[in-house]
């Protein structure tokens, strides 16, 4: 765990830090003007129609990818690191899905189907998803090629080479399993790839650390490491 303190800053009048805070507060407001400007390019990017037959196991036993749709006509898919060999599921996915938790119905209320999707076998899935205490969607591509297709699983020959195809470059070889969130669109039984995102890319998508971003610390983490100080929640001392 990381133990820094809090730099040495200036305390000014109360005038002063008004003064200050509507300074900022204009360079805030063009940051989410530019983030508006951004979202609509994301929105604006041309689709790919998905042409190969992924199936997944889930609750309700083998689920196509249009399944996972559960009627609505847009999907938003986290890519959990749960691989099959693995004994659990990756500490810093598991702190992006405790940020999850009531996030579906939300979604499902504007026509948007929300589902994890990992590599390991679905009782595996389910074991560590009780253990965890959460309730959505998550479901085993175990016996499909979604995982590499979408450039987050990885196999043998990989590793031997030391490299891999990930946030559309080439990079080093990390893991056998990386995260990543993917979005699609639906058109009767046709389906579009919209969007995926990966890296530090995903960080948006989670509120604890959006938190953490305000507050005087900020991440505090290792630049070195960043999610050294990370545990499952259950594992906190």
């Amino acid at each position: 765990m990381t133990k820094s303190t809090i730099k040495h800053q200036k305390v000014i009048s109360e005038a002063k830090w008004l003064k200050a805070r509507r300074e900022l507060l204009a360079k805030e407001k063009e940051f989410t003007r530019l983030r508006d400007k951004m979202t609509a390019q994301i929105r604006a990017l041309p689709w790919r129609k998905i042409e190969k037959a992924y199936y997944f196991n889930g609750p309700k036993g083998k689920e196509s990818l249009v399944d996972l749709f559960d009627g609505k006509t847009q999907l938003a898919v986290y890519h959990f690191m749960l691989g099959p060999d693995w004994d659990q599921g990756c500490k810093s996915c598991s702190f992006f899905a405790d940020t999850f938790q009531g996030i579906p119905i939300h979604l499902a209320h504007r026509d948007v189907a929300f589902v994890a999707v990992s590599r390991a076998p679905l009782s595996k899935i389910e074991q560590f998803k009780k253990r965890m205490g959460w309730n959505f969607k998550w479901v085993s591509s175990f016996d499909s090629d979604f995982n590499f297709d979408f450039g987050v699983s990885f196999k043998d020959e990989d590793e031997r080479a030391g490299h891999v195809f990930y946030n559309y470059t080439d990079s080093p070889y990390l893991n056998d399993e990386m995260p990543g969130a993917s979005f699609f669109n639906r058109r009767n039984q046709e389906v579009f790839h919209t969007y995926s995102t990966y890296a530090r890319g995903l960080d948006i998508l989670n509120s604890a650390y959006n938190w953490l971003d305000l507050v005087p610390k900020g991440r505090d983490e290792n630049p070195e490491s960043t999610v050294d100080w990370l545990r499952h929640h259950d594992r906190y001392e």
